[in-house]
């Protein structure tokens, strides 16, 4: 009598509950399995270090965009490219960059095509979303995250992290909008082109994840100098501040 094979419900309950398992390696290929594997070992130690002796002046942040179809993936928006740039205290490290376009395995709406200049015949050439992430991912390691605006960043990436491996995102993120609002409480709207503008950053080309990465490093940099000069050196307690 042959053995019977587990059931899709017991392999998705195993998916579910985050173990790799054979019978998960079996339900999906095995590339995608050691690709579920890394993902989900990158969140499970990003909280392992005390952030209340970070140094400004040495963090290493991954300051990082996304493009997507829309603004909710509740309602099948997907990513379709990831940006991110490596910044060591006050140096943006401008050769070590990440770049993706993203198939999201839909059409992109014709006014995204205009916007971001990403076409359909361009996505479909795209990686597929667990590739995407685990290279941005393997980019990003365990570095603190910033992004300007990241509520928007964050909920593609939860969502993109449930959908391909039943995980939420764990790294510390910073936010500069939030630090924006901090140091300058005067100004009226804290979009990207409002703040650039305000510390004489060129702007080169939006709603492009790589180019808006690279000019949200620059605004981080003036960002950082101002903080450093409030007397507050460590990551710890730039949160507090922030949190007041």
């Amino acid at each position: 009598m042959k053995q019977q094979k587990p059931g899709l419900g017991r392999m998705w309950n195993l998916y579910k509950k985050g173990g790799i398992t054979p019978a998960v390696s079996s339900m999906f290929n095995n590339q995608n399995a050691q690709q579920m594997a890394f993902i989900r070992s990158v969140m499970k130690n990003q909280r392992k270090t005390s952030i209340s002796e970070m140094q400004l002046n040495e963090l290493e942040v991954v300051v990082f965009d996304l493009e997507t179809t829309g603004f909710s993936p509740n309602q099948g928006d997907e990513i379709i490219s990831i940006g991110a740039v490596l910044v060591e205290g006050t140096e943006i490290r401008t050769k070590k960059t990440f770049y993706t376009v993203t198939n999201p395995n839909r059409s992109i709406p014709d006014h995204i095509v205009k916007l971001t200049g990403i076409t359909n015949e361009m996505a479909l050439k795209g990686a597929q979303l667990i590739d995407a992430l685990h290279q941005f991912l393997g980019f990003a390691n365990k570095r603190v995250l910033l992004a300007h605006g990241t509520g928007h960043d964050k909920q593609f990436l939860n969502s993109a992290l449930w959908k391909t491996s039943r995980i939420r995102l764990s790294h510390r993120v910073l936010d500069t909008v939030i630090i924006g609002k901090w140091l300058h409480p005067e100004v009226k709207t804290y979009d990207l082109d409002t703040l650039l503008n305000m510390y004489d950053i060129p702007i080169t080309e939006r709603h492009h994840a790589l180019q808006d990465s690279l000019m949200t490093a620059q605004l981080w940099i003036k960002f950082l100098q101002k903080i450093m000069k409030k007397n507050i050196f460590t990551l710890g307690d730039l949160y507090a501040y922030l949190g007041k």
